[in-house]
């Protein structure tokens, strides 16, 4: 039976990434709250590196925050866009090199029994965050190939709740991915007038 630290973050899960299918702002402060249950739950579960990760996605969260509403176009609100492929590259040998420094550390230093899953659904959750505080667009798909893994890894784990949180999430990510398009779009096509 689920308690009640995983339905919280269950509840406040989906929420934030529905605002952010949006791009609501209020999505960061919900997600700092979702963060610092997740922290509580994946210590008492023994997936250390996404303990780590909860602590990492909460100081983003308030770069994020910052950059949504500072780090656009003279300092104004950030739009959509696309990730230059020279960036993309970079961002897809980070996920290759924090796989591998953390599944080596979770090897050496902690009792994991998943130690490269566990790993690698980190490294993709780091990068597809950052893109999203610069509100790349291929942050979604990211999500997706991060989220298809936990769903599995949380089942194993008999994290029920959370992996059905983790299947929603899927379906705001392929929602997020459509509006998003729709932004992009909108934001590429100019206005008459």
């Amino acid at each position: 039976m689920p308690g009640w630290m995983e339905v919280f973050g269950f509840l406040t899960g989906a929420a934030c990434v529905a605002l952010l299918v949006r791009q609501n702002i209020w999505n960061w402060p919900l997600g700092i709250a979702n963060n610092l249950v997740f922290i509580a739950l994946f210590y008492r579960t023994g997936l250390y590196a996404d303990v780590g990760l909860q602590g990492f996605y909460i100081v983003i969260s308030v770069y994020g925050w910052w950059s949504w509403l500072h780090g656009g176009r003279d300092h104004g609100a950030l739009t959509v866009s696309r990730v230059r492929p020279v960036i993309g590259a970079l961002l897809l040998l980070a996920v290759a090199a924090i796989t591998a420094v953390l599944s080596w550390l979770l090897r050496r230093y902690t009792n994991s029994t998943v130690p490269v899953l566990d790993s690698l659904i980190t490294a993709l959750s780091l990068v597809a965050q950052f893109m999203m505080t610069r509100k790349w667009i291929e942050n979604w798909p990211v999500w997706i190939v991060a989220n298809c893994i936990s769903v599995g890894l949380l089942i194993y784990k008999g994290l029920y709740v959370t992996s059905g949180l983790y299947l929603v999430y899927q379906v705001l990510c392929v929602m997020g991915l459509l509006e998003w398009r729709r932004a992009l779009k909108r934001e590429a096509t100019p206005s008459a007038g």
